[in-house]
């Protein structure tokens, strides 16, 4: 069930009478949302459930949350994706350690190629890599449209920007993206 910004105007009422209610509610509402949303960035379950359970940490620690004005929906999808590609990065950064650690010294249960098997390939390894050197507002909107396939209209409704700025900030992100991966990245052509 999606819910935009409209719907949450309950949430805001409620919390004028009981925060703590408030907040219960909107977890409630959103938990399920946003495990799926951050299960596509970080591909472990557990991985996703910690990152959303840390952004309603950091929810409920938000003093404007509930203000009439807040944007509700739009503020928990882009904390979890921030909070997912840094979970990413430090899995890669992690992994890259432990590639050039000798074999003996690799903690037991650990694998090698990480981020190769997270992104079902070295190919796409790599683009992720790639997507990790653009801004965060390229990166945000190159992981909403092309690893969870989100519309434009959706994507414009996560980011609270209007549909122009989501094809213009889009374009430029896969101008970018060419130029960081080169022309004869075999990917390029698939992902974009």
């Amino acid at each position: 069930m999606t819910h935009r910004r409209e719907d949450d105007r309950d949430l805001h009422e409620l919390a004028q009478v009981c925060r703590k209610t408030a907040m219960a509610r909107t977890v409630a509402r959103y938990r399920a949302a946003l495990e799926r949303h951050a299960r596509g960035i970080v591909k472990d379950p557990q991985e996703a459930r910690d990152a959303v359970q840390e952004v309603f940490i950091k929810a409920m620690r938000e003093r404007r949350f509930f203000d009439e004005e807040f944007k509700i929906r739009a503020w928990l999808f882009r904390v979890t994706t921030n909070l997912c590609f840094n979970v990413v990065r430090d899995r890669r950064r992690r992994g890259g350690i432990l590639a050039n650690m000798p074999e003996e010294s690799v903690p037991q249960g650990r694998t090698r190629g990480t981020t190769d098997t997270v992104w079902g390939g070295q190919l796409r390894a790599g683009v992720l890599e790639a997507i990790e050197d653009l801004s965060p507002a390229h990166r945000e909107i190159l992981m909403l449209r092309y690893y969870k396939d989100l519309s434009y209209a959706e994507i414009a409704a996560v980011l609270d920007i209007r549909m122009g700025t989501v094809m213009s900030r889009l374009s430029r992100a896969r101008g970018r993206l060419g130029q960081v991966l080169g022309p004869e990245h075999p990917l390029l052509a698939e992902a974009l």
